[in-house]
């Protein structure tokens, strides 16, 4: 455990070691101050000579250390360096994590079956189908009232007969080389995670949100510095809505509210317009008709406005096939419809036109529609179509 300086000192930034081990993409070392992803919590990232560590993992026993380029084959020693700010915040977030789960605990006796230490959050799941906005609430004041408290967090290596000893929140398979985090009077967990010295190093908790989980309840959360980051956003986001809308914060909500039903309102008014320049389209189609099938080209048409216009035309005059034709930026989509007083399959039509233009589609009898490229112009497939009736 010597050649772990994360347990020897979590705080440590630097340190020197040598090389007992060298691959194309990795190296182990006489010692380090790299944690190995493990426990929820992920590892740390730095530099060794200057090159990047970009990931630390247990493998075969080995704490290996995977860098962006090789070391020099001649290289026996190395200096290590820790991206410090991302260790304190795994620090910050892995102890927050201990005083939340302890707090479910000692309150609802909620046990934490498992962590998951995010990027810009983390989550627990409790062994719970349900919890209340209230316990929620209670749960982050016990927990900001342990940090606020500055306790302690000690860590002490027992064996297996020394484990009687203390009334674990969690039971542990380990059966050496345990290691307990203590925070006196409150929460005694194996753990083989980095934590802060004190409680009040957390800052501050933040539940944001819970959802289900496959039976259970997964709580999200905040700890120290991503508190303040998150705060800042959310801040700043407010700030934006409060202009955009014009109204006070305590009013946010209720001019959202209005904004989405005028949106709703006007949506349907849209609709409606819309229903009724395709009744009319359908009407002036019609009227220049010269033949039972009638044709038509547009520009940048959606195949649902198609699908309106064609129906509406051959519901006012069933004894029409309907055969309509949009040219749109990179493709062409073409409809056809039929009265229900004629034969004539529409399926049948379409899948015999779309291979002119390499294209896919599908329908019934009644109507049938499809999309290609622009290998021919509107017209020249509205003559391809006619070519098959």
């Amino acid at each position: 455990m010597k050649s772990k300086l994360y347990y020897e000192d979590p705080y440590i930034q630097t340190f020197s070691a040598r090389v007992i081990k060298q691959e194309r993409d990795y190296v182990v070392l006489s010692e380090t101050a790299f944690y190995p992803t493990g426990g929820g919590q992920p590892h740390d990232i730095g530099t060794l000579n200057g090159i990047g560590v970009t990931n630390v993992e247990i493998i075969d026993r080995e704490i290996r250390h995977f860098l962006a380029d090789s070391l020099p084959a001649s290289t026996e020693h190395v200096e290590g360096a820790i991206d410090w700010k991302r260790r304190f915040d795994h620090m910050q977030q892995h102890a927050g994590q201990h005083i939340l789960s302890a707090a479910f605990e000692s309150l609802f006796g909620f046990q934490t079956i498992s962590f998951h230490l995010g990027k810009e959050s983390a989550t627990i799941d409790l062994d719970t189908a349900a919890v209340t906005g209230e316990q929620l609430r209670e749960v982050e004041k016990l927990a900001n009232q342990i940090i606020l408290e500055n306790r302690p967090i000690n860590t002490r290596w027992v064996t297996l007969e020394e484990l009687n000893q203390y009334k674990l929140r969690k039971a542990t398979t380990l059966k050496e080389n345990i290691r307990l985090v203590i925070i006196p009077d409150f929460d005694y967990n194996a753990c083989g995670g980095t934590h802060p010295k004190e409680t009040g190093q957390v800052r501050l908790i933040k539940i944001l949100q819970t959802e289900k989980q496959k039976g259970h309840i997964r709580v999200e959360f905040v700890c120290g510095e991503r508190v303040l980051t998150h705060l800042h956003r959310k801040q700043h986001i407010l700030l934006n809505l409060k202009s955009t809308l014009s109204a006070p914060e305590d009013k946010l909500v209720d001019a959202a509210k209005v904004l989405l039903d005028n949106g709703k309102a006007f949506e349907k008014q849209i609709a409606d317009l819309k229903d009724m320049l395709i009744h009319y389209e359908a009407k002036e189609l019609l009227s220049k008709a010269e033949t039972s099938v009638i044709t038509a080209t547009f520009q940048n048409r959606s195949i649902q406005e198609l699908q309106k216009l064609s129906k509406t035309v051959v519901a006012v005059a069933p004894e029409t096939i309907c055969i309509l034709v949009s040219d749109n930026e990179h493709k062409l989509q073409i409809v056809a419809a039929k009265g229900d007083i004629l034969e004539r399959s529409m399926k049948e039509l379409i899948s015999s036109v779309l291979p002119c233009i390499n294209g896919k589609g599908g329908g019934n009898e009644k109507m049938a529609q499809g999309g290609g490229e622009k290998t021919l112009s509107s017209e020249q497939l509205i003559e391809k179509a006619l070519f098959y009736i």
